[in-house]
């Protein structure tokens, strides 16, 4: 009976990340409406889903050892974040309030690095690590792209809870540095390896706890 709680338990750990990061999602997605600080906001989104991904999918695809399933993870928190998104919209939101990350590729990639090195897990927090944070940044300005002008949007549809010093204002595009793709994917790619190894260590964690 223990032994099926702990699993239990471990399985519940892994939605309650996922979940987290759809609310992660939902908090730094709608960054589109801060059209004055439109790069920087895209820069700190990138890395924030780069790492929620990489230390949840790390942790799922170590637990079962089988490659594909970082995959399944990052289709978990995308289905929750495009239910989110609905949920939005339903309320009368613009359909770009939230602009959902591109999960799938990133995950895909920790899965080759995974699956390429024979399992290795040392290779997986490095090359996937590194291959997750550079690769978000980029899909994620591609997405953004098909999607509407975040300053027409940003003044036809103001969103109401906003503080008066956060109101959109003239955007500051290129004020600190012209490219957020570049900056978000070198801080992701750094940052990416400590959350793949961060989520290493939570299998090692979780099966000696299930031992126990």
């Amino acid at each position: 009976l223990m032994v099926w709680l702990r699993r239990c338990t471990h399985y519940l750990f892994i939605v309650v990340v996922a979940v987290n990061g759809t609310l992660l999602t939902i908090n730094a997605g709608d960054y589109i409406f801060y059209t004055d600080w439109a790069w920087i906001s895209f820069v700190v989104f990138s890395i924030s889903q780069t790492l929620m991904l990489t230390v949840g999918a790390v942790y799922y695809l170590t637990f079962t050892g089988v490659p594909g399933t970082a995959t399944y993870y990052g289709l978990i928190i995308t289905v929750y974040t495009w239910v989110a998104k609905g949920a939005w919209f339903a309320l009368g939101y613009p359909y770009d309030f939230i602009a959902t990350p591109i999960w799938l590729p990133s995950a895909m990639l920790l899965d080759l690095a995974y699956w390429a090195t024979k399992r290795n897990k040392h290779s997986l927090i490095l090359f996937g690590g590194v291959l997750a944070g550079m690769s978000l940044p980029l899909f994620n300005m591609v997405n953004l792209i098909t999607i509407a002008d975040p300053l027409e949007t940003a003044f036809k549809y103001p969103r109401p809870t906003l503080p008066p010093y956060m109101t959109p204002i003239e955007p500051q595009v290129g004020k600190f540095y012209n490219s957020p793709v570049a900056l978000g994917a070198g801080a992701g790619a750094v940052l990416s390896v400590t959350m793949a190894a961060l989520g290493c260590k939570l299998t090692t964690w979780t099966y000696r706890w299930m031992a126990a």
